[in-house]
């Protein structure tokens, strides 16, 4: 295991690589640069740059730098943690990063325990007790699920949100607080707003993962071992949740690795919807506005999460399966 691990973290390091070049290129590819646009934006105001100005401009920011100059500019600061400067922000983008890391790591770590434990409870649920009535409305709510699309279900979340309970929507916290130092009211007013984007952002993937729970658990129930265990006289919970479920998690836990990824970047829409002071939205504007340092060290993150979620999926696999063998 210590050997396979080593291997796969020299992978881990060239295929960061790969895409650090790759995104680079991608991000740099459609014409213009945030120069442009910060001109025809002053120009739509009424104002404009001098051409000494913008001169002067294009020499700070590198615009005018063959690209791998500014790959390189970009690639050998971050190494050592250095992530550059964004150009419409005029901050650091290690600033930018952490100031918004907080509550992506809170929003996406929550959303995704409420995807796997909802999936599995409703999977083995599901699987044990189908063709039944409420089997199938199961299966219709995982469909609408599948079905809805994020922005959609964020609005009608909103508005049932403010109809209905009487909450302030948009953002986190209600406009009294917003502008307090976090305090225990600070707090419970957060908790009462963070259950909003966890169920947007988690429905798809909860709806998924409970499907694919669902029919897994089925053949695992049809299988020797487990007809074993119940002519043996083993309860019936136990033979369900100690021997079948065990083995029908595999498939879940090899998509464990694209999760966090995925909902980081699935929640830009909603976050965009919701007013959340999350990465994905500033993902988002920084690959619309060419801001090529921030966009490029986003990338460069939701990849990180990628190869060591895989990583950490893979170790979890030989953990739940001891006959999986990596030597």
């Amino acid at each position: 295991m210590l050997g396979y691990i080593i291997r796969r973290t020299g992978y881990m390091f060239v295929t960061l690589l790969f895409v650090s070049v790759l995104g680079f290129v991608i991000i740099e590819l459609p014409p213009g640069s945030y120069l442009e646009f910060e001109i025809q934006r002053l120009r739509q105001l009424g104002g404009d740059m001098a051409p000494d100005q913008i001169r002067a401009l294009e020499i700070r920011y590198g615009v005018n730098d063959p690209i791998y100059v500014k790959f390189w500019k970009w690639f050998s600061g971050f190494v050592v943690g250095d992530f550059g400067e964004s150009f419409e922000y005029k901050m650091e983008v290690r600033d930018i990063l952490w100031a918004q890391m907080g509550f992506t790591v809170l929003i996406s770590t929550l959303t995704m325990l409420f995807s796997w434990v909802v999936a599995i409870v409703v999977g083995v649920y599901s699987a044990t007790h189908r063709y039944t009535i409420p089997d199938y409305l199961l299966t219709v709510l995982q469909f609408v699920g599948l079905s809805i699309p994020a922005f959609l279900l964020a609005l009608v979340m909103m508005v049932f949100a403010q109809q209905v309970l009487g909450m302030e929507v948009g953002g986190l916290y209600s406009a009294a607080y917003r502008s307090q130092p976090m305090s225990w009211a600070k707090f419970i007013d957060l908790l009462k707003h963070l259950w909003i984007p966890i169920i947007v952002i988690g429905a798809s993937n909860t709806a998924w993962l409970s499907r694919v729970m669902r029919g897994n658990l089925l053949d695992v129930l049809n299988m020797q071992y487990v007809q074993t265990a119940r002519a043996k006289g083993l309860v019936e919970g136990r033979v369900i949740w100690k021997h079948a479920v065990r083995n029908a998690l595999h498939p879940l836990v090899m998509v464990f690795g694209m999760s966090l990824p995925n909902i980081i970047s699935g929640q830009t829409v909603v976050a965009i919807v919701l007013n959340l002071p999350i990465i994905g939205a500033a993902f988002f504007r920084s690959l619309v506005q060419q801001d090529m340092y921030l966009a490029g060290t986003f990338l460069m993150f939701l990849a990180i999460m990628l190869v060591v979620g895989n990583l950490l999926a893979d170790i979890l696999l030989a953990w739940l399966d001891p006959r999986i063998q990596f030597e």
